[in-house]
């Protein structure tokens, strides 16, 4: 197996549960009930082969088994024991089983595949729509070396069966690159780091630019694939295949949305592809001078990868969710996608919107005027109208928070390493960018919210507004039963240090 078992889309009654093996095996299932979690390794075997599908206290979900189509390593694999001098196809096939007709709690399961038989963890249905859940928001995992240590605070502080974990983008790098989620010996893989909370809890993803690779190429390297994306020419063929669940009808993957308990959660695809800043070569703001002739090697600019203004097949699908039975008739209501037009950090600059493209006579630029912000101009509106309460994010790996003036709480929590910077007039920090746009604070306007319970402060004693560090990992509960979302901090230079709560507010 390459990966302990994680969850996926709970119904009233039902979950699916999904790993991955690299050969195709056989005999691969499920064991659900209460007599599974006493079962020794024989027995469990036993019941996955035999010819009763259920017994005294367990029943057998058997899986269906697909083959992954576009994982691959390269010459920048670390998998132990092999070498990739070439991209080269590598063969993972996920296996999903569905399991049904749940009571209500927890129940224990194991996965028997090809005769290797997991620990025994918990699976449980979708909670009714009246009960107060426990969420897990966190994003741009990215394979970051403090991931294995945030998540083990969040094991030591609030345990690993949570009612939904959002995941608001960013799991690993390239996402076509198998040894990324299951078994990089170089940086710490997705699934393994995740395994204790996964096999417990079900992932709700959103779509962020990290799960977008760009054009196939034979011979590119599969970092330079991820970075080679034009408009229209882009593919999230891994992502898709790898969470086909949650879905929906108009968005498949792309976007959907779920009732957890008393908290309804919209997920949308709004990201850009990142490119770099730089005033030189193809980037942000202009195509590489060498390219100009060239439209094959242009990259567009930090373009959006599906609509989401107003009059999108996205937008559409977010007015109607907001204005649903479920939604209208939840306790909370949060919206998740990995762009942060409210924020401190670096990648909140440029504009949400498509690049103007300006053409002279040896060059291609682009701009993004901030009236065209999509998110701020058409988005936000409709969210504060409909009364959400929360708005997660991620993107640029700080910790901050707004409100606006409608009272809807906006949230990145995504501070898990490799922080790039916030800039705040208390940071006295200024974004790199070309001098029209915004250089310091957030680019929507908003002031930023000092941490309730224990802020950092400066040396002078200036409480600061935002989590931006190399060594101090965050993550944050939203609990609804006290309507309250907690984040917490931990220090990773003292690894038996506990988890301090820093900051905590109230949903209404």
């Amino acid at each position: 197996m390459l990966c302990e078992p994680y969850l996926l889309d709970p119904t009233a009654d039902g979950i699916h549960v999904v790993w991955h093996t690299e050969g195709p095996g056989s005999q691969h299932a499920v064991l659900a009930g209460p007599a599974v979690a006493t079962m020794t390794g024989d027995e469990a075997r036993a019941a996955a082969t035999g010819p009763a599908g259920a017994g005294q206290g367990w029943r057998r979900f058997s899986a269906d088994t697909v083959e992954l189509s576009r994982t691959r390593e390269d010459q920048e694999s670390a998998v132990p024991g092999r070498e990739y001098p070439v991209v080269t196809r590598r063969a993972v096939h996920r296996h999903l089983a569905t399991v049904t007709g749940l009571p209500g709690g927890r129940t224990p399961y194991r996965v028997v595949s090809g005769g290797t038989v997991t620990a025994a963890y918990t699976l449980a249905p979708a909670p009714p729509p009246d009960r107060p859940v426990r969420l897990l928001l966190t994003s741009d995992h990215q394979l970051k070396p403090m991931v294995p240590a945030n998540l083990a605070k969040v094991a030591e502080t609030a345990g690993v069966a949570f009612d939904g974990v959002l995941m608001a983008g960013d799991m690993v790098n390239a996402p076509d690159r198998a040894s990324e989620w299951f078994d990089s010996s170089a940086e710490p893989p997705f699934f393994r780091t995740f395994e204790r909370i996964l096999a417990h809890s079900p992932i709700y993803p959103a779509i962020g630019n990290h799960e977008v690779m760009g054009r196939w190429s034979e011979s590119a390297t599969l970092d330079a694939q991820f970075n080679d994306p034009q408009p229209g020419a882009w593919d999230i063929t891994t992502y898709r295949e790898m969470f086909p669940y949650p879905r929906s009808d108009s968005g498949d993957q792309r976007w959907w949305s779920r009732s957890i308990g008393d908290v309804h959660v919209i997920c949308l695809f709004a990201t850009q592809v990142w490119r770099s800043p730089r005033l030189e070569g193809r980037g942000k703001f202009q195509e590489a001078l060498e390219d100009v002739d060239n439209p094959d090697r242009w990259g567009y600019g930090q373009f959006i990868f599906e609509p989401i203004k107003r009059g999108s097949p996205q937008f559409a699908f977010l007015a109607a969710e907001l204005a649903s039975p479920a939604a209208r008739s939840a306790r909370y209501r949060v919206v998740m996608f990995h762009h942060p037009s409210h924020g401190l950090g670096n990648h909140s600059v440029p504009p949400y919107t498509d690049p103007v493209q300006v053409v002279g006579p040896k060059s291609i630029r682009y701009e993004y005027p901030l009236a065209g912000d999509y998110i701020l101009r058409d988005v936000e509106p409709l969210l504060s109208a409909a009364g959400v309460h929360l708005v997660l994010n991620g993107h640029s790996h700080v910790w901050n928070r707004f409100r606006n003036a409608a009272g809807v709480h906006w949230l990145e929590t995504s501070n898990v390493g490799n922080s790039y910077g916030a800039y705040d007039v208390t940071s006295g920090m200024t974004r790199w960018y070309p001098p029209d746009y915004v250089l310091q604070g957030d680019p929507g306007g908003l002031q930023p919210i000092v941490p309730t319970v224990a802020p950092f402060v400066r040396p002078d004693g200036v409480p600061l507004p935002f989590v931006a560090s190399n060594e101090v990992t965050v993550f944050t509960l939203l609990d609804s039963a006290a309507g309250v979302v907690r984040s917490y901090r931990h220090d990773t230079r003292h690894p038996t240090s506990p988890a301090v709560l820093f900051d905590e507010f109230p949903l209404a």
